[in-house]
């Protein structure tokens, strides 16, 4: 396993990369989260680590198993599920306690047993008086022997007062704050239960975690954490604190720039996984001017070094652009089976397979997709468009007609013999093709738009589509109608 230091490249630390994607189940899996999971599982994969799953799950009222599932199935989705099973933060719980016991017997940590109503006088006099509040408990260097008996505390870190604590970020850089102003942070409740701030030191600690990988919002906690390290003599990760993304006005990303769960933009918007993968890895991390790249690409020249230090502009468009191109580029029965799910209408899959080279160039996502293959397996009499509608006018109806007749003559029905006699119809009519494809077009799909107007005939085959155009050109059995 090779390993990582500073500069985010090998070094001369010899430690194994172990890296971690840490969400909390409150709800579905992010942007910013999938992204984070990513250059996480990227970084592992780069320098031939390992990357792993914590839920943090201690926020027992908020934490479902709903959104449990949902995070599960967003990273299987994007392709960076954990190389070992997650694990379940809340379920360590006793461990972090344990931790707790050994720091008040090291002398590193203390019982505090300010009460609520204390904490919140003294908060309010620092308000009163214009200063920031910092916690100086009178327990911190008590007697223990002066400690009352059977009276709540909570266990609190004796963080260090003098001097700065310094963090040497992989992407931030140089990162110092004064210890005085890092408060002596509560590590057990007084009902025995231990906070987020020392259950995630524990796990990294007995995950071998080399390289903690997440938000910037998390820079200051990484602070406090080193304390508790520091503490327990336990080694340090490298930290590499990543910007957040924000929206097209340069606003921190919420539900009003569209920001969605990753199974949101998979259900509802149609992105395929790997435009995703690549769009999120283009949004503050860059390889040149390469914009597409492959997953082995992504792996081989990824590294934290090379992530900036300025937050990243959620861009749909430009999802949407690049979802696109993937398209394009999809095997054409994996887009069948996948636009398939999208239609109301019983679906022939080997049909929709041989359409995908005519629909899919037209296509940025795989609503668009099934919108353009609807037409399909749409049953007779078709439902027009208001756009189709207008296109069938009586003359329009008159000339389907005489289309009709014409194609009743034609049993060879390819495209290139469609298009040729059509052609040579329309010189004889003395009218341009299109004066014969926008009607034909609206009879045979229902719409003003389609793919090719002979690729269209072809799919379709001769019976629908002259059943189609009669249809729409009111032919009957004997005749006009």
């Amino acid at each position: 396993m090779a390993s990582a230091g500073v500069d985010g490249g090998n070094a001369a630390v010899s430690r194994p990369v172990v890296t971690r994607f840490a969400p909390s189940p409150t709800g579905y899996l992010h942007i910013g989260g999938a992204r984070t999971a990513l250059f996480n599982w990227l970084f592992a994969r780069h320098h031939g680590g390992k990357y792993l799953l914590r839920i943090e799950d201690t926020d027992r009222a908020r934490s479902t198993e709903p959104a449990i599932a949902a995070i599960f199935d967003g990273l299987t989705w994007l392709g960076v599920a954990g190389d070992e099973p997650a694990v379940f933060q809340f379920a360590r719980s006793p461990r972090h306690a344990e931790v707790a016991a050994q720091l008040l017997a090291s002398g590193h940590a203390y019982r505090c047993y300010l009460t609520s109503e204390e904490l919140a006088e003294r908060r309010s006099q620092a308000q009163a008086a214009r200063q920031s509040f910092r916690l100086d408990s009178e327990w911190r260097d008590a007697d223990p022997a002066t400690a009352p008996a059977d009276k709540p505390f909570v266990v609190r870190i004796k963080a260090p007062r003098d001097g700065e604590t310094v963090i040497e970020d992989l992407v931030q850089g140089r990162v110092a704050v004064a210890n005085a102003e890092i408060d002596d942070f509560v590590l057990l409740r007084s009902d025995g239960t231990p906070t987020y701030m020392l259950a995630v030191v524990v796990d990294d600690h007995d995950m071998g975690v080399s390289h903690v990988i997440r938000g910037d919002d998390h820079l200051n906690n990484a602070f406090r954490q080193l304390a508790i390290l520091r503490a327990m003599g336990w080694d340090e990760p490298f930290y590499a604190h990543i910007p957040l993304i924000h929206g097209p006005d340069g606003a921190k990303l919420s539900k009003r720039h569209g920001a969605l769960g990753v199974d949101a933009y998979r259900d509802e918007l149609g992105i395929l996984p790997e435009a995703m993968f690549n769009y999120l890895l283009r949004l503050g991390w860059s390889h040149g001017d390469d914009e597409i790249i492959s997953r082995e690409q992504a792996v081989e020249w990824f590294d934290i070094a090379d992530v900036g230090r300025g937050a990243s502009r959620f861009d749909l468009a430009k999802l949407q652009n690049l979802n696109g191109h993937y398209l394009r580029e999809s095997d054409d029965f994996r887009l069948a089976a996948l636009v398939a799910t999208r239609l109301t209408d019983t679906v022939d899959i080997d049909l929709l397979t041989r359409a995908m080279p005519v629909l899919k160039p037209r296509a940025k996502d795989l609503n668009e997709l099934a919108a353009s293959a609807a037409f399909l397996f749409a049953r007779r009499p078709l439902t027009l468009d208001a756009k189709a509608d207008a296109l069938l006018t009586s003359d329009a109806r008159a000339l389907l007609l005489r289309i009709h007749i014409r194609l009743c003559a034609e049993s060879d029905w390819t495209s290139a013999n469609l298009e040729a006699s059509l052609k040579a119809m329309a010189e004889e009519l003395g009218l341009g093709l299109g004066k014969l494809a926008q009607p034909l077009r609206a009879s045979l799909t229902g719409q003003a738009t389609s793919p090719g107007i002979f690729d269209v005939l072809v799919l379709l085959g001769r019976d629908e589509s002259l059943a189609r155009i009669a249809d729409q050109a009111h032919v009957t059995e004997t005749g006009p109608a």
